[in-house]
């Protein structure tokens, strides 16, 4: 304390501020549509089905669906509802916007259809509120996010709340620090090739990298360049020989290596091309230990699934440990028109031949399902 009869300095207190916002609660639920065409058999013009019951924002709500329209002029429509099955409010109705979204088959939504709802009021209880042409069926059937019989749609739900208010941060941004770019560099490295001290030959192509940077990144290059496995490389450059490779599988492991993410390649968005790229990537990163790429290619081979892939894919699954992958497969494979259709593949007659074991594990679970 400042003696008595003396000014104290004077220092500012620290800045602060705060603010008044709308609150809101978010949440989706996706909608599977199985044996479509059977949904159009038996259900009518004016006759829809409820979808199981989910929560967001501490309300529970269904979705209405219609395969041929919820009124006659909308017969060559499916026609999709948001209805309010029990509030989170003693009284009241509650005040929620939705968003549908057709998805494709990678689970994105469809731009082209997708259709945001206006704010409404829902009453437990009520008709509900959406689109009596949510899409056209012509536009659908033909259309490539209808495969095997399958579709699904996405309702985003957005629960308005009440005027609310929080601290926030008011330190201002004197010093702006841009995005690392170091992935943008290392990828420079391996295209320049500069101070590149290996060589690999891989199905006929000449591949230059960095000893340092491959080892840092995988256990088994380590190995293969600094451990015991090494002979006469202590000095100078080297050529290393890899067999059971493909040129390019080897070209995407090197590229992921240098900027720790997947080549944005032609191919790699051709779902037959890419998922076979997966494949083989996902098998090299198992043989380099590369535990990242491995799951990247993981989640590109989920997104690829189709009949004509799941049953190799489920294979690949467990030579290589991928329990995501596999549990993906067997997800898949759950309905009883995709098995069928499943079955009558060539991958299938491949997975009973090379795993039998795997054979009676998917048949337990899918019994016990």
């Amino acid at each position: 304390m400042p003696p008595p009869g003396s000014r104290a300095a004077h220092v500012d207190d620290a800045p602060s501020a705060s603010a008044i916002f709308a609150g809101r609660v978010t949440g989706h639920h996706v909608l599977h549509i199985e044996d479509y065409s059977r949904t159009k058999e038996d259900l009518p013009n004016g006759k829809g089905i409820k979808s199981r019951p989910f929560r967001v924002g501490g309300c529970s709500w269904s979705l209405m669906y219609y395969p041929n329209g919820e009124r006659s002029q909308y017969a060559d429509c499916i026609s999709m509802f948001l209805s309010l099955q029990e509030s989170a409010a003693a009284t009241g109705p509650v005040k929620a916007r939705a968003k549908y979204s057709l998805l494709d088959r990678a689970g994105k939504p469809v731009l082209s259809h997708t259709k945001d709802a206006e704010l409404h009021e829902y009453a437990v209880g009520g008709t509900g509120y959406g689109f009596y042409d949510f899409i056209k069926r012509d536009l659908l059937e033909p259309s490539e996010h209808l495969k095997d019989d399958c579709f699904k749609v996405r309702c985003d739900i957005f629960i308005r709340e009440g005027l609310s208010t929080e601290d926030r941060p008011a330190a201002p941004a004197f010093v702006d620090v841009p995005a690392s770019d170091m992935h943008q560099q290392f990828g420079d490295l391996l295209t320049s090739n500069v101070g590149a001290d290996v060589t690999f030959q891989v199905s006929g192509e000449t591949f230059r990298a960095h000893r340092c940077i491959l080892a840092a990144r995988s256990p088994v290059f380590k190995a293969e360049l600094f451990g015991a496995m090494r002979e006469g490389t202590a000095a100078g450059d080297h050529c290393i020989r890899i067999d059971g490779t493909l040129g390019q599988v080897f070209k995407n492991l090197l590229h992921f290596v240098y900027t720790d993410s997947l080549p944005e390649t032609p191919e790699m968005e051709v779902p037959q091309e890419g998922a076979a790229m997966a494949q083989h990537l996902l098998e090299a990163a198992d043989r380099y230990d590369l535990q990242r790429l491995k799951l990247l290619c993981e989640r590109k081979l989920c997104g690829y699934m189709d009949v004509s892939t799941v049953a190799t894919t489920l294979v690949l699954a467990e030579q290589h440990h991928c329990g995501g992958l596999k549990d993906a497969c067997i997800e898949f494979l759950k309905s009883p028109h995709v098995l069928e259709a499943v079955v009558a593949t060539d991958g299938f007659e491949h997975l009973t031949t090379s795993c039998p074991a795997l054979l009676k594990e998917l048949m337990c679970k899918l019994v016990a399902r």
